[in-house]
């Protein structure tokens, strides 16, 4: 039997790297398209040699041409991180928009199964915790994050148009906060920001007063949720995440501890539009995915702190 193929956008990313480790070591052959405008050729360099994997440097936001059977098509690209998206803000919302129309139209063409990459940005600075699938958010359109929200926002309502008009099979994941190795040190997500400042000695940036939560979930964790997800019989948005909620100031706290840094705790006011809660309602994954998190946040911790350690920490 030939084997199946897909095409994973954002291939060279931190999740979107994994997710390629993941379908090569389940037989697949896996084309990984990106333009590396966040991504890293670091990240997928040992998988250059491998049959069963190609990489493709291409903008999604360009029309796609690609001559050959695609079995899955997976769109992870899109800058991520706050600073990434307030950097890029216009490639955020055309990766979101074009490039997810360019996408879906591969997909209608090869008859091929569609997965988006969305977020839990989708919720906003939400009013409801912990959010829910069902839940429509609480977004400022022309606010500073804007740009990454309503990309996403939009590239989920083309996703489920396609899927209503001309029939794509479609898979939406939520994506909350994801951390692991691969991530950027200076990507100004808060784990990467918070071991490159621990592991150099330097103050740890509290925005506000560190009350806001975030939940964390383990790399590994996510790249199962989502393999799941993309054999389940759903159409509909599912969250996955981990569920245990942490302040930022206790994940301060921990990372201080785990490293052993002489760091100090610093203060700087709350960016414009940032969550005060993020909690994932996982109940529909657990469900029909049969799903949960399995790495605790000390562990993953220590796995990414080594990662990073490895890199020489700068």
């Amino acid at each position: 039997m030939d084997k199946k193929t897909v095409l994973i956008t954002g291939g060279a990313g931190f999740i979107g790297s994994h997710l390629c480790d993941r379908f090569v070591a389940e037989g697949f052959k896996v084309l990984c398209m990106d333009n590396l405008i966040t991504g890293s050729m670091d990240n997928i360099k040992h998988l250059m040699n491998d049959n069963n994997f190609r990489f493709i440097e291409h903008n999604v936001s360009k029309f796609i041409d690609l001559g050959e059977d695609v079995h899955f098509v997976m769109h992870f690209a899109s800058p991520a991180s706050p600073d990434d998206y307030l950097k890029f803000p216009i490639p955020t919302l055309k990766v979101g928009s074009l490039g997810t129309h360019n996408v879906l139209g591969l997909a209608k063409e090869k008859k091929a199964r569609f997965m988006l990459a969305s977020t839990s940005e989708v919720y906003g600075d939400p009013l409801v915790h912990p959010q829910p699938e069902s839940y429509w958010g609480h977004v400022n359109p022309v606010g500073v994050r804007g740009c990454y929200d309503e990309a996403k926002r939009f590239s989920e309502a083309i996703t489920m148009a396609y899927h209503r008009m001309h029939k794509v099979d479609t898979r939406i994941v939520r994506i909350f906060n994801t951390y692991g190795p691969r991530m950027r040190m200076h990507d100004g997500r808060v784990v990467p920001n918070f071991i490159y400042q621990a592991l150099n000695n330097k103050p740890l940036t509290v925005y506000g007063k560190g009350r806001q939560t975030r939940s964390f979930c383990y790399v590994s964790d996510l790249v199962e949720g989502i393999f799941r997800l993309l054999f389940a019989k759903t159409n509909d948005p599912v969250n996955l995440g981990n569920p245990n909620e942490f302040t930022i100031m206790q994940l301060a706290k921990l990372l201080i501890k785990q490293t052993g840094t002489k760091s100090k705790i610093v203060y700087k006011p709350l960016p414009q539009d940032d969550p005060r809660q993020r909690q994932p309602d996982i109940l529909l994954a657990k469900k029909l995915l049969k799903w949960k998190p399995l790495i605790e946040l000390e562990e993953g911790l220590n796995t990414t702190i080594g990662y990073f350690r490895d890199l020489g920490g700068k």
